[in-house]
Formats: C-alpha cells, sequence, structure tokens
C-alpha cells in the first residue's frame, strides 16, 4: 500500500484483501482431533457454574455430566444468548428477548438493551454486558453484518441500574478484563478493543483478526483464549463492497443462502460456492475457500496471538463461541459441529 492508495481506488475500485493465516494462526487439525466431551445442539455458550461445566443451548443450560451426558439445570422462556459466573458463584444469564437474570431473580434493564451478546462479572463482582446491536437479536447476527450495523454498546449494571459505557460498536460479542481495563471483541471489525470503563475512552487492542472475534475468556495460565465464529472470506468481502446487490440479496434470498458468514457449510446444495471451494475428485481441500470454519486463538497477557486451534474448510467443527477451563483442561464449543470439544490437559494451569 502507498499513500496514493486512497485516490486510485476512487479509479480503479477497492481492492478486496484478508488477513493471512499465518505465524500463531496457521492452520492446523486440532479441533478435528480433539475429544468430544459430549454432544449438544448449536451451544452457544459455557461456563463453570457450582464445580460443573454448563452449556447453553436452546431454551436451557445444560450440566455436564461424568459419563459425558448433558443434565439439563434450568429451562427459560426464550433461547439463551449469553452466560457468565461471578468469583462468588453467581450465575448471570441472558435470554434472546433482551430479558437477564442473576441466579434465577430477574434484573431490570433500559429498553435500549435488546440483543445481549455477552456477559462478564468484573474482579469486583460487577456485572457488564455487551448488547450485540440496537435493531437485530443475537441469533440475527447474520443480518447484522450484512445490513453493516454498528449500533452495539457496554453496559455496567448495578444496584442503581444499567449505565452505558460505551456505545457505536459493530456486534461486540465478547467481555473480558486485563489491567483495569475492559476488553471487547468488536466482530465486524475484526479486532479487539480496550476500553476505559469509566470515560468509555476506546482503543484497538488487536487489529486484523482472521474472522469474526467471538468470546474471550482469561485463562489461568495468563492471557486469553478467543473465539473466532466465522471467517473473513473475500467473495463475503466484496458483496459487503457492492451495496445494491446485498440489498437485494437480503430482501430476495432465504438468509440460509446468503453470501454471508456461516456456523456450518457443505450441507445443502443450495449454499453459495466460490471458486475453489468445490469438491475435486470427492475431495474438499482443507485450504478451500469456505463459509464456516473453525478457529480458537490463545493471546498473551498483552492481547497478542501466540497459539491457536483450527478445524479447516473440510473439517466439521466450525462455529466455535466460547472456552472455559476446568481441572487443566481446555474447553470448547462447535455451533455448527454440535460438540463440548475438550482440548486435553496442559493448556491451562
Amino acid at each position: 500500500m502507498t499513500i496514493f492508495d486512497p485516490i486510485l481506488d476512487f479509479f480503479r475500485g477497492k481492492a478486496v484483501t484478508v488477513p493471512p493465516l499465518d505465524g500463531a494462526f496457521r492452520p492446523n487439525r486440532r479441533l478435528d482431533e480433539a475429544t468430544v466431551a459430549g454432544a449438544i445442539a448449536s451451544p452457544i455458550d459455557l461456563a463453570v457454574y457450582d464445580g460443573a461445566l454448563v452449556v447453553a443451548s436452546g431454551n436451557a443450560v445444560h450440566r455436564l455430566e461424568s459419563d459425558g451426558s448433558f443434565a439439563v439445570h434450568a429451562i427459560f422462556p426464550a433461547p439463551v444468548s449469553a452466560l457468565a459466573v461471578s468469583t462468588d458463584g453467581r450465575l448471570a444469564v441472558a435470554l434472546e428477548t433482551g430479558a437477564l437474570s442473576v441466579d434465577g431473580q430477574a434484573i431490570a434493564l433500559p429498553d435500549d438493551i435488546r440483543s445481549i451478546t455477552a456477559l462478564a462479572f468484573s474482579p469486583d463482582g460487577t456485572l457488564f454486558l455487551a448488547n450485540g446491536s440496537q435493531k437485530n437479536a443475537p441469533s440475527a447476527w447474520k443480518r447484522d453484518l450484512m445490513e453493516k450495523q454498528a449500533s452495539g454498546s457496554l453496559w455496567r449494571v448495578g444496584s442503581e441500574g444499567a449505565r452505558k459505557v460505551a456505545g457505536g460498536l459493530a456486534w461486540p460479542q465478547g467481555i473480558a478484563f486485563a489491567g483495569g481495563r475492559l476488553i471487547a471483541s468488536e466482530s465486524w471489525t475484526r479486532r479487539l478493543v480496550a476500553i476505559d470503563p469509566d470515560t468509555g475512552a476506546i482503543s484497538t487492542a488487536l487489529a486484523n483478526i482472521p474472522g469474526y472475534a467471538g468470546r474471550i475468556t482469561p485463562l489461568s495460565v495468563g492471557g486469553f483464549a478467543l473465539s473466532v465464529f466465522a471467517p473473513v472470506n473475500r467473495l463475503i468481502e466484496f458483496v459487503l463492497q457492492e451495496d445494491t446487490y446485498r440489498t437485494d440479496m437480503l430482501r430476495e434470498v432465504d438468509p440460509a443462502c446468503w453470501i454471508a458468514p456461516m456456523l456450518s457449510s457443505g450441507r445443502s446444495f443450495l449454499e453459495p460456492l466460490q471458486c475453489g471451494g468445490i469438491k475435486t475428485m470427492g475431495i474438499h481441500k482443507p485450504w478451500a475457500p469456505s463459509l464456516s470454519y473453525g478457529l480458537l486463538a490463545r493471546l498473551d497477557a498483552s492481547l497478542h496471538p501466540v497459539d491457536s486451534y483450527h478445524s479447516r474448510a473440510d473439517g466439521n467443527r466450525h462455529g466455535i463461541f466460547g472456552a472455559a477451563e476446568k481441572d487443566g483442561h481446555l474447553y470448547t464449543i462447535s455451533a455448527g459441529g454440535d460438540v463440548l470439544l475438550d482440548l486435553g490437559e496442559g493448556q491451562t494451569a
């Protein structure tokens, strides 16, 4: 790139580029090779509560039993969208409708909060939440991206009510705390931002993530686990630049067939295909362009990527939506593969 590129782009069109999977993001098959700790349909979040792993799926929070089965811990009137557990053992649950409860007690929230995508307790026990969008519910994340929305916000929830910390975010999907700063994953800009919880000042902490950043989880060894629930793709980036085509697509095409990110792909012949993504001699190449992907990244305390776990284009453990650690094991969930994965010992302290 040169200083003249913005001027030349006016005449030649803007080049479509995506970050490479290189360095700490070098592809591997660690998610596909990981042990299945349990099978569960479309998991959306997980946490450790009362000594057990709990996973949100559909209208319920499920508890992992010792035999690998799941038992219902609690049922709710709407799909669960996010979980968080405080250091003193309180369980916060957010619903698709924008409702929030802590240990079963409903928390009153302003009407501006209608799309809770992430929850996190600060070290002092204060609850923070991410409101992904002013327009779209958590399950409508694909529409929010294709509409190029940036109406998300972060809120502090206390005894005096909820107070907005920061706004104008492009789908905040994860929250964590590092060195007195509030860290949020901003999915549509593919970056992590550091936010001063008192002033709301925002700065970029990690940019050019090779996918749409999801939940960010502190690890006992230091650093964080960052889920990336869908890949950045040149074809999708091109469609995002073509406003007329994109608007017609949203209006006329079934969402399952949009040229947009997916949590799983290859299950229907109606899905859009990109050149190179078609099977050749019955083989789907792992490096083929894909609308779905599996990626969990390890970050150090400075939020720099140091390691990663992948399920490539030919894998089926895509749509990684979070991580949790228990008894020295690191666990993650695959919404596209309908599984809870045990990444093994030695991944955490």
